[in-house]
Formats: C-alpha cells, structure tokens, sequence
C-alpha cells in the first residue's frame, strides 16, 4: 500500500509539474506557452513568403509537440486572431460572435513582418532537445517586444491558473522607452473588443477592471451594442439580456445580431420603455458590463512567479538590451572578419605572394610559403592567419587574381571600418541604441495598433435603485384606458419592471405588462381590481353559488402565470361578491329573511380563512341565501 501511495505521489507530481511548466503557464521571457513556441519556430523554418496550409503547419509542427493536431490548430487560430504574429487568409473565426474557424485545410498563415522581425535570432537562441530527440527546438525565443503583456494570456495549470490582460503595443514601447529614460509609466490593459474600462482597482496586473460595452442610443426605442466587454460574444450577450428579460428585469420587444467584421446588436424596446431608461438597466442585469480579475503568473526560471506589470516590462528591457547587445557583438565579429578576409586577400595578391607557389608541387610547402609570406604584413591584419584563412587563398581563382580591383577592395574595407565604427559605439551606448531601437518600432508599426479600449471611470450602479425605479400608471375608468400615458384619478404606483394584475367581476383574471396606452374593458366591463402582480398579495374573496346562493370564502396568492393569459379564479356558476388585498378585512354576511330564520347576518374575519390555491373551492359561510356581503374593515377604498 505505501509503494502504492509513492507511485501515484511521484506520478502526480510530475503531471502537475508537466502541466505548469510545458503547457497552461506561458514563459515570462518570450511571453509564449509551448505550443505557441513551437508553433511560430515552425513557420520561420517554413518561411518562405508565401503562405501555407494549417494543416501543413500543424504537421510539421507535431514534431516538436507531442500533442494530436486539434490543440496545434486551436492554438495557431486563437494566435492569429490575437492579431500580432501571424498573418491571416480564409476563415479563422469570429471572436466577437463565437463562430468556430474553418477546417485547417481550408485556411492558411504565414509569419508576419513584425514577428519577422522580433522574434527569431537562432545565433541568440538556446535549444534543446525535442520529446523524441530527434530534433531541436527552442527553449525560448529573443523576443524583443513584451509579448507577455502585449498579447495576453490565460491558462489553468494544476492548483494555479494565469490571467494576463492584453496591453497596447504602442503604449508598452513607449513605456519601455520612458524606463530606460528614467521616467515613471503607468500601463493599463487593451481589449481587442474594445469597449470602456474602469482601471481603479487594476493594482498592476493583480487586481481587476470593469468593463462595460458601447451601446448607441439610435432613437427612443432602438439601442445599438457596438462594442462588447472582454470574455464575452455577441451570442453570450444574447443570451443575457434574454435571461434577464425572463427573470422580468428588463423590458424588450427584439433583439437582432448584424455582427460581420464590426459588433452590431440591435434592441428593440416596447411601449412604455425609452432607450435612455433602459441602458443602465442593461449595464445591471446583462454581460454589458462584466467584472474581469486579473492573475499575472508566469514560469522564470524553469518555476512559477508571480508579478506585477511593471515588474515584467522591466525585466524585458533588461533582456531587450541583452540581445541588441548580442547582436552587436555578433555583428562587430563579422565586420572585423571581413575586414580581416579583404585585408588579407589584398595583401595576397597586390604583394604577388602567389607567385611564390607556382612551381612548389608538395601541399604542405605552399601553406609554409605563403605563411612564411605574410609574417612581414601581420601589422597590418587584425590577427594572425589561420590554416583555413591560407586555404582560402590557395582555392581564389587566377581570373579573380587578374581582375582584383585594389581601390574597389579599399573602399568596401573602409565601408566595414564605417560600420564597425558605428557597431562599437553603439555598443558603448547600448541604452540610447535600445532607445533607437524601440522608436524604430513604434515609427513602423504603431499605427497599426491603436487602443481600442476607452479608459473612463464607472460609476458604482445601485441595482436596487434600478430594479426600483418608479412609474405612475393612470387608469380613466370611463373610457376604459390603462397606461402610462393616461391621465385620471385612478393612479397605480409601481416599478419599470412590474407587471399589472387585472381581476374581472365574472371571476377571470389577466397578468399584463405596464401599457403607454392600452383599452383594458373587456365585454364592456370594467375590472373590479388593478394594481402591481407581486406574487406575494392574498386576495380575500366572497361568492355565492348561483343554484344554492350560499355564500363561500376563499383566500389565494396568485403566483404562477403566463404573461396576457386569461386565468379564473371563480367557476361559470359563481358570482363575486366581494374582493380586497388589505389584509384580513372584516365583513358582515347578511342573509335574505325566511320565515323563522332567527339569524340575519354574521361577521367573518377573512383572518380565520385558510390561504390555499387560486383555483381551490372556498369554504362554505353557512347554509342560507347571501342578500349581500357589507364591509366592516380592510376592504378596498
């Protein structure tokens, strides 16, 4: 049993250690999780120009992941839709809607210029071997933007999970910029589906935003989202305001999607509701606003770390001068070399040194010869001659030695020193060459990339107040009008999100929603009771059977219906007597004379009745014929 126990310790704790480290959590240095980084390796080894299949590319990428084609696929679409790395033809989806790309054989990519030129150096990059060995892939790649802020990324790991909020390309430069200026910089987050933010509580990448979508007021009674909050599709959104339309806290006569390349969603709202009213109420109740929590967590050195915004766009800057640096230096060795390879062929054939060779017939003589040759012109060169830089000299063809242009070879060694010159003060100055370096980008590729997402402070809604808010509804009994619009005596208090109770005198009953304006006499017959359907008020009621004209009470809540479904709380043979909502009203029964009939009337307290269901039978008041039922307390006004 404990072998047992061990092996499943030691299993689970390499699983987990797999899943932090080579899958969900991306690298802080690269920004990339695994399969992102072999992804763009592959098309740089692929890199032609032109573009090329998916398919194509998740195969050949599956010799670095070992992982089926579907993760490869979804991760290369989810990249190129992120808008920065890769270029796009065909269908890849719609992130504003949620509609799937299609099949990898149909779409194709290829690197993009800024991934081109940002992202590979294989001179700087450090490999290792891939699961199988039999190729080599990077551990990670010299970015030289910070695609960890720039791009994003989310990821749930085993007992962790990363939430990284995308940043403005522009405004992550500029930063970097100002921190090897010496300058303060603050950063906030930018949604590709735009939208408005409210960073107050954002606590550099450990905190969270709000976000609230941009909605156009079109007219009175038509709203337009062009915008939606982050995490969130058109279909998502959708389905939110149709819940909350359910759950009876918004009011809307249609909703439409027209969203293509840009969002458009369309509400359409009815009488009574005015777009101005209704936008918070959207805000309130649907993913018009969401809340979104932020988890900066990324792997340094080979273990988890967890950080804040400023601290990893500095550790970018430090990395970002470690490879221009790199490159440099690379660049200052193979200008000294051609210097040094031009020098040295000068030398060789203005100083006719191969003619020294010409009748020497042992292999091993001619390199002594010529080594011997150029021990007087070593001043003049940047180090000693190798064998193989003797070699290269015996293999110059005789046509190139009668053709040799001393002053043309003059001039491109003092291009080189021009370049080397400018190469080591550079590298003097690496801070100010970085600085170049950035600006550079900015110049070439900041107008592509401008926020999106608006920054603004959001006021705190107050959903009750919301949910509250009041309406006065006018009813005219002579003309029979119930509304918004109407003017009387009559007026029902209520809320925008309350719904009317009609109760007729046959003992029929009808749930409607607030009307501007709305003719409510059905059979030319007024209804005996209006006010707010709360599902909380009992209803007191007394009736009398038509055939027996015994009086009956009953008590009742009504809380199930269908929206202008006509309900009964009375049978065909029943007539209502008496009706109030106060609570436990008193009234007197009053009885028609008989011979020797010694009671006349009783008083009832409605109090002493049970409250059953709307449909029950009332209970019977006693055995005589009802001559008319007479309020005492608690009946309506």
């Amino acid at each position: 049993m404990d072998d047992l126990k061990q092996l499943f310790r030691d299993n689970y704790l390499q699983y987990a250690s797999y899943v932090i480290l080579d899958r969900a959590i991306p690298e802080l240095i690269d920004g990339l999780k695994p399969v992102q980084r072999r992804i763009l390796w592959t098309l740089f080894k692929m890199d032609d120009g032109k573009l090329h299949k998916v398919a194509n590319v998740a195969g050949q990428t599956m010799a670095l992941h070992p992982h089926g084609d579907a993760a490869i696929i979804d991760a290369l679409v989810n990249l190129a839709n992120k808008g920065f790395l890769l270029d796009r033809q065909g269908n890849y989806g719609n992130p504003h809607t949620g509609d799937p790309s299609a099949a990898a054989r149909y779409i194709e990519t290829r690197l993009s210029g800024l991934a081109k030129e940002t992202l590979f150096n294989p001179t700087l990059t450090t490999f290792a071997n891939s699961y199988d060995s039999r190729n080599q892939e990077p551990i990670a790649l010299p970015a030289k933007i910070p695609l960890l802020l720039m791009q994003g990324s989310e990821g749930i790991a085993v007992g962790m999970a990363t939430k990284i909020f995308p940043h403005n390309f522009k405004e992550l430069l500029e930063a970097e910029i100002a921190h090897l200026n010496g300058e303060s910089f603050t950063l906030y987050p930018d949604f590709p589906a735009g939208g408005t933010m409210d960073v107050s509580e954002y606590d550099a990448g450990q905190g969270k935003v709000k976000l609230r979508a941009r909605i156009e007021i079109v007219d009175d009674k038509t709203l337009l989202i062009k915008e939606i909050c982050h995490g969130t599709t058109t279909e998502s959104l959708i389905r939110s305001v149709d819940d909350a339309a359910k759950k009876g806290r918004i009011k809307i006569d249609s909703i439409s999607d027209y969203t293509a390349e840009n969002v458009a969603v369309e509400i359409k709202l009815p009488r009574g509701q005015y777009a101005a009213n209704v936008v918070d109420t959207l805000y309130a109740f649907t993913d018009c606003e969401v809340t979104l929590h932020a988890q900066l967590l990324a792997i340094k050195d080979h273990m988890p770390w967890e950080g804040r915004v400023e601290e990893v766009l500095k550790q970018h800057v430090e990395l970002l001068q470690g490879y221009l640096k790199g490159e440099l230096e690379i660049e200052k060795e193979r200008l000294l070399e051609k210097i040094f390879e031009k020098t040295l062929e000068q030398i060789f054939i203005e100083n006719r040194l191969y003619k020294m060779i010409e009748k020497i017939a042992s292999y091993d003589q001619i390199f002594k010869t010529i080594d011997d040759g150029l021990k007087p012109f070593h001043s003049k060169l940047s180090r000693k001659p190798t064998k193989e830089d003797l070699e290269r000299l015996v293999r110059i063809p005789i046509r190139r030695i009668s053709l040799f242009d001393i002053n043309k070879n003059q001039e491109e060694i003092h291009e080189c020193e021009k370049l080397l010159t400018k190469v080591e003060k550079n590298l003097e100055n690496i801070k100010k060459y970085t600085i170049t370096y950035l600006q550079g980008l900015l110049t070439k590729y900041g107008d592509l990339f401008p926020r999106r997402t608006k920054l603004k402070e959001i006021r705190e809604l107050d959903i009750k107040e919301i949910a509250k808010r009041k309406v006065r509804v006018g009813y005219d009994e002579s003309s029979g009008f119930l509304g918004m619009k109407v003017s009387a005596e009559t007026m029902i208090e209520c809320t925008n999100y309350d719904k009317l109770l009609l109760m007729y005198g046959d003992g029929s009953y009808q749930i409607i929603s607030i009307p501007e304006k709305q003719y409510i006499h059905t059979q030319q017959k007024p209804p005996v009771w209006i006010g707010v359907a709360d599902k909380t008020s009992v209803f007191n009621v007394i009736y009398r059977e038509q055939k027996s004209q015994f009086p009956y009470a009953k008590r009742f809540i009504i809380k199930q219906f269908i929206h202008e479904k006509l309900y009964h709380f009375l049978d065909e043979d029943q007539k209502l007597e008496f009706l109030s909502s106060r609570e436990e009203p008193k009234v007197q029964i009053h009885f028609k004379p008989k011979a020797r009939q010694k009671v006349k009337k009783v008083e009832l307290d409605m109090g002493d009745v049970a409250v059953k269901g709307v449909s029950a039978k009332g209970i019977r008041i006693a055995n005589k014929e009802l001559k008319r039922v007479k309020n005492i307390q608690g009946a309506e006004e």
